[in-house]
């Protein structure tokens, strides 16, 4: 198992993990099960054991093993931690209580009078927490089409610090291009982030497209059974890491030993799952697409997607998230209602599928502003059941309109 961490600044231990580069040549599956869960070294456990503990004895005073109280590290955090920054090809993982509060750690490297620049469509989450929380603080924010970088650059806001990056955004699934935001951001002298949660490390490492910070909820495809939630950030910058280590740490957003082992768990399937998800999802598709009762279909792997090119060349396959239009709110609502298969629940990248109407649910925060979404739009999050029974239920939740 790599180190467990430093102490910092003020005595504190370091519960970012480094990554110490023993899984280089590794194929991605074999490091979602072996990275940073070598058996246990006193007992063989092959399985991470989860320490249920609040403190750890110490050999003497101002001594201790690498660890000395479990809001600053935790061996099972740490294990995860490890493995994460190894799926993303980083030096460093910190893992939070929550997406958000991954979020919030992040954003803390913000000064009051920065600006930051996210996407004209975003998680209606992570709208709130800019706009009405750092807002507050005195962090100002804009809204752009930055799937079009060269205008963005061309419109570049004063003091932008921070860029924010989801790709595919949530919900409508516009593809941005890494590399060229990237660069206009290092030009500028902004950090650039990434919300990689719906394309996942498996199909897409925003860090090697030239990303300062990838952020995501584990709570979706990383744990990927709807029974934990987490967060997680991964980054190259050691300067960034010591902030997000101080802040974990500090604010104690931390995710319990229990989290942390059933996403350990969930992460050793994850190349099972996303490959099951992308399958399933393309059938689906191939039903929307040219369907009567279908407006427009949203999804990256579609060739007419005005991204697809950019989603073939950073990702390796355009994942588990579809969004259609079916012309009104009320006949969205048929048809979320009319599924059997499909759960209407928030959330998504679990191994059941979800379905939602986000301007309703999971973006209501986002209502009169410039992230608002179109109110027939319909999410889904297509889980891993067999193929021609979600097929069968959209099919005939689809003929409950027209």
């Amino acid at each position: 198992m790599t180190e467990a961490g430093s102490v910092n600044e003020g005595g504190t231990h370091n519960s970012g993990t480094p990554h110490d580069g023993t899984t280089q040549g590794w194929g991605f599956a074999t490091k979602a099960i072996h990275a940073g869960q070598d058996p246990e070294a006193i007992t063989g456990a092959v399985t991470v054991p989860v320490f249920q503990t609040s403190t750890f004895a110490q050999p003497a005073v101002g001594q201790h093993t690498g660890y000395e109280y479990a809001r600053t590290g935790n061996p099972t955090r740490t294990a995860l931690q490890t493995a994460l920054a190894a799926l993303e090809g980083a030096s460093f993982g910190v893992s939070f209580a929550s997406g958000l509060a991954a979020e919030d750690a992040v954003l803390r490297l913000l000064n009051p009078g920065d600006h930051i620049v996210m996407g004209n469509d975003a998680y209606g989450g992570t709208f709130r927490l800019i706009s009405q929380v750092f807002g507050r603080a005195g962090i100002t924010w804009s809204a752009h089409d930055l799937s079009d970088p060269v205008t963005f650059g061309d419109d570049w806001p004063e003091a932008t610090r921070m860029v924010w990056v989801e790709t595919p955004t949530n919900p409508l699934l516009t593809v941005v291009d890494i590399d060229a935001v990237a660069g206009e951001a290092r030009r500028q002298g902004a950090k650039l982030v990434v919300d990689n949660t719906f394309a996942t490390p498996y199909l897409q490492q925003p860090l090697a497209n030239g990303a300062d910070v990838v952020v995501h909820s584990t709570t979706k495809y990383l744990g990927g059974h709807s029974d934990v939630v987490g967060g997680f950030v991964a980054t190259n910058d050691a300067e960034i890491h010591d902030h997000l280590t101080f802040i974990q740490n500090a604010v104690g957003a931390v995710p319990g030993p229990w989290d942390c082992y059933l996403t350990l768990r969930g992460v050793k399937t994850l190349a099972l799952r996303m490959d099951r998800h992308n399958q399933n999802a393309a059938a689906l598709v191939e039903l929307l697409v040219g369907h009567r009762s279908v407006d427009s279909v949203l999804y990256p792997g579609l060739p007419g997607h005005p991204g697809h090119h950019v989603a073939k060349k950073q990702m390796s396959g355009f994942g588990g998230m579809i969004s259609f239009r079916v012309g009104s709110q009320e006949a969205a609502t048929k048809v979320i209602e009319a599924t059997q298969l499909f759960t209407l629940a928030e959330s998504l990248g679990a191994v059941e599928s979800l379905i939602e109407h986000p301007g309703i649910m999971t973006h209501a925060s986002a209502a009169g502003s410039p992230l608002e979404v179109p109110d027939d739009l319909i999410r889904l999050s297509v889980g891993i059941e067999d193929c021609s029974d979600l097929v069968a239920d959209l099919s005939q939740a689809l003929a409950t309109i027209r």
